[in-house]
């Protein structure tokens, strides 16, 4: 099941994609989805409804986050070794772990606004995790059994907040706008299995980023477990999950997003985002 928010920000109704890639209209069913909306009952509930029978929503649509309420919005850093290499770091012998705001997440497609201030923009192509059960302190054999789905995030990231002066990486990931998520939700039965996935990232048209998720250097039940023994997960929380090599830091010379820039990137199965950098008004 693919579940997503559309309609204007701040208004956005929930839905879903049909067999045929459709877009249905939900909100007879569900006034929202959020955390509440991820537990086993709902999505079964939801799950069970024939999409034929649900409203079509016809024309251009705007796709928001495809939940909202987030909680917690926890990224992993330098989870692909050969990214961590590029960015001239040590392979983490445990998980990275830091926080973007909530505040940051934004539609698939919506702009990119280049703040003032902002110096060195870099993009990330990530597989997200979003927790439907509690978790806490749970093993790793149980501990994908606590996500209801998977959806994509492009970190993106100032480098110079996130790393100069006195660093501290949630400063340089967590400006409005800096957490694209979406285009949809797809619920956990569908992925079959999430360190197989394809992803790819770029940049007016060439390609910056190409992996797979099964070279992560933890993967997301190993995450998922060792977070719970440091924190509560509670549905509707966000993970993302790292990102291949290819990102602008690591370029040489350094590449950084400009306004006029256009950023594409997609995950196998979750479907695409598109952005465009624009200038700050």
């Amino acid at each position: 099941m693919k579940l997503v928010r559309y309609g204007m920000r701040g208004a956005e109704k929930p839905g879903l994609i049909d067999a045929d890639g459709g877009l249905r209209d939900l909100s007879h069913h569900l006034s929202d989805v959020t955390g509440l909306t991820l537990d086993d009952y709902t999505l079964g509930r939801i799950g069970s409804i024939d999409p034929s029978e649900l409203p079509p929503v016809e024309g251009e649509v705007r796709f928001g986050a495809p939940l909202t309420r987030i909680g917690h919005f926890i990224a992993i850093g330098l989870n692909y070794a050969d990214h961590a290499e590029e960015s001239g770091m040590p392979i983490p012998a445990e998980p990275v772990v830091f926080s973007k705001a909530p505040s940051s997440v934004t539609g698939p497609n919506d702009d990119i606004v280049h703040h003032p201030g902002v110096t060195k923009l870099d993009w990330e192509v990530e597989l997200a995790a979003v927790i439907g059960r509690r978790a806490w302190q749970v093993d790793e054999a149980s501990a994908l059994s606590h996500v209801a789905g998977y959806t994509i995030c492009n970190d993106i990231s100032e480098r110079a907040w996130q790393l100069e002066g006195t660093g501290q990486w949630i400063k340089g990931k967590s400006a409005p706008g800096f957490g694209p998520l979406g285009p949809w939700l797809v619920t956990a039965d569908e992925v079959e299995n999430p360190q197989a996935l394809d992803l790819w990232l770029d940049v007016n048209g060439e390609r910056m980023q190409t992996g797979n998720t099964e070279t992560m250097i933890f993967s997301v039940a190993e995450i998922v477990s060792y977070l719970s023994r440091q924190m509560s997960l509670e549905p509707g929380d966000v993970i993302t999950t790292g990102t291949p090599p290819g990102v602008g830091m690591g370029k040489s010379p350094p590449k950084y997003l400009r306004p006029g820039d256009t950023v594409t990137l997609a995950i196998e199965g979750l479907g695409e985002q598109r952005q465009r950098i624009v200038a700050a008004r």
